[in-house]
C-alpha cells in the first residue's frame, strides 16, 4: 500500500454517516458490527479520509481479537493498522485520533504483558471508546 498523504484540508468536513454509526457500535463494544459500518464508509469515501475510517475499523478488529483472546490476531492486526493510523493529526474531522492511538498502544502493551496464555484475563475496561465531536 502506498503512503497516505494527509493534508489539513482532509480534516475539514463532516464524518460519513456510516462512520458515525460504526463509531457508535465501536463504543458499544460491538466491534464486528462497527467494522462493517466503518468498512462501508471507507469504501464510499474518496481520498485519504477513507483511510482514516480504515484505521478505526482495523482498531475495532484488534479489539475484537482481544475480546476473543486471539493473541496472534490482535498482534498481527495492530502491526498492520499502524500504516493507517499514524499519518493522522491528533484530531481530524472532530475524531480524536491521537487519543485512539494512545488507547490502542495501551491495549497492545497489556496484550503483550499477558501473552497468549493469559489473554483471557484481559481487563476490558482498557478498551476505550472512540471520541469525537
Amino acid at each position: 500500500m502506498k503512503a497516505i498523504n494527509v493534508n489539513s484540508s482532509d480534516c475539514v468536513g463532516t464524518i460519513h454517516p456510516a462512520a458515525v454509526k460504526g463509531m457508535q457500535l465501536f463504543n458499544a463494544g460491538e466491534y464486528w458490527l462497527a467494522h462493517e459500518e466503518l468498512e462501508e464508509a471507507w469504501k464510499e469515501e474518496n481520498g485519504p479520509v477513507g483511510e482514516l475510517y480504515r484505521a478505526i475499523l482495523q482498531t475495532a478488529v484488534v479489539y475484537l481479537h482481544v475480546t476473543r483472546a486471539n493473541y496472534n490476531g490482535a498482534i498481527k492486526v495492530y502491526g498492520r493498522v499502524q500504516k493507517w493510523i499514524k499519518p493522522w493529526p491528533e484530531v481530524c474531522r472532530g475524531i480524536e485520533i491521537g487519543q485512539l492511538r494512545q488507547d490502542l498502544d495501551a491495549v497492545i502493551a497489556e496484550v503483550e504483558r499477558l501473552g497468549p496464555d493469559r489473554l483471557a484475563a484481559f481487563d476490558r475496561s482498557l478498551l476505550k471508546p472512540v471520541r469525537w465531536t
